[in-house]
């Protein structure tokens, strides 16, 4: 009798237990980080507020559903080395300390670029000069973080859309050694962390292949790359799955790593026939087509929007053994640089959360791929 009356109870206590975890279960709130952990980090980029966390809601929210982040600005030249002898760092390790608490890995952006520079950059024009600048921006930044910035864009935005190198104060002074010096710097400088060239329209057949011809020049010279940033600066129709496939499987042919960096749909009509995403590019324009979605987006632009997004994040899980990284360039639509890019004034509402941080029909598409 006694013997019955434990097992009893016993089973009663395992019954309870078991309709707490369910309940749990149910209960418990959905997360892009936790939905991907076995994939791919899911990642951000944050702004100075952000950094600050000036707003407690959208504090929250980065820290439940990001587990890596990259500065949207503060960490380019001109604004963290803004003279030849001044650096500023205040912002940087602020981003640091969120990681810390956060346990959110950082990735650092960018060292090398030719635009948002440091003016002193632009005043040189000799090569030992140049290499000792390039040597002492870089050797300090990441010195710094040495152990803390899990990875680096090293160099970015070095193409042009027909693959050619582009035409900047590096590759004026020094050619394209550059761009291998600047990996070699950087490898030196952090072993440990993970090096990546990034660039926009990088499905783009011609640039691709350039970029592809870049790369492997610098493997080849033995110098460490460890992967290649693809900017998801897309829209509702382009590029196509079949491109993004292609670029993902060429990349990593070179045997490097596949990031999606800077990743926002676009809802919105570029002006006439401009493609890419120079954020230099300004258009002036009063037509009324060109931005359609003043106040808010219609339902079915929602749908069509969450679809392109599942059947984007269906393709990255596809290829989840390439894919280090999937980063979305902002948190909310009322962050994102594309509200006023390429004319100024337009509301576009490329991101999963809306202006309010809350979770859009994009963001539940993406999650529904990962329900079993």
């Amino acid at each position: 009798m006694k013997i019955r009356k434990i097992l009893w109870v016993t089973c009663s206590m395992l019954l309870i237990l078991n309709s707490c975890t369910e309940k749990h279960q149910i209960t418990e709130k959905p997360s892009l980080k936790k939905a991907f952990k076995e994939n791919f980090y899911i990642g951000t980029a944050l702004n100075a507020s952000q950094i600050q966390e000036t707003d407690s809601i959208q504090a929250n929210l980065i820290s439940s559903e990001f587990n890596s982040a990259t500065a949207e600005n503060i960490m380019k030249s001109m604004l963290i080395h803004p003279k030849k002898d001044t650096y500023n760092f205040d912002l940087s390790d602020k981003l640091i300390a969120l990681g810390e608490k956060n346990n959110i890995d950082i990735h650092g952006h960018t060292l090398i670029w030719h635009s948002q520079l440091s003016p002193f950059f632009k005043e040189i024009t000799d090569s030992t000069e140049m290499v000792n600048a390039m040597t002492d921006h870089i050797n300090t930044i990441v010195g710094r973080y040495k152990g803390k910035i899990k990875s680096w864009d090293v160099v970015n935005e070095a193409l042009n859309d027909d693959g050619t190198l582009r035409k900047t104060v590096f590759l004026d002074v020094l050619g394209e050694d550059y761009l291998a010096l600047a990996f070699k710097l950087t490898a030196a400088a952090d072993p440990e962390a993970k090096l990546y060239y990034n660039d926009y329209s990088m499905t783009n057949p011609k640039k691709r292949a350039g970029a592809l011809r870049m790369i492997k020049k610098i493997l080849d010279q033995g110098i460490k790359v460890d992967g290649i940033g693809m900017q998801g600066h897309w829209d509702l129709k382009t590029p196509s799955l079949n491109e993004i496939e292609k670029s993902i499987e060429d990349y990593a042919s070179l045997g490097v790593q596949v990031a999606i960096t800077e990743l926002d749909i676009s809802v919105i009509p570029m002006p006439w026939d401009f493609t890419g995403a120079d954020v230099n590019v300004k258009f002036e324009s009063t037509d009324p087509t060109m931005n359609p979605y003043p106040e808010n987006l219609p339902d079915s632009v929602q749908s069509e929007l969450a679809q392109r997004y599942q059947d984007i994040f269906k393709l990255f899980l596809k290829h989840e053994n390439k894919i280090e990284r999937v980063t979305f360039w902002g948190v909310n639509d009322g962050d994102s640089w594309k509200n006023g890019w390429p004319i100024p004034g337009r509301t576009n509402y490329p991101l999963l959360f809306d202006r309010n941080n809350k979770p859009k029909q994009a963001y539940y598409s993406i999650l529904d791929l990962k329900k079993n």
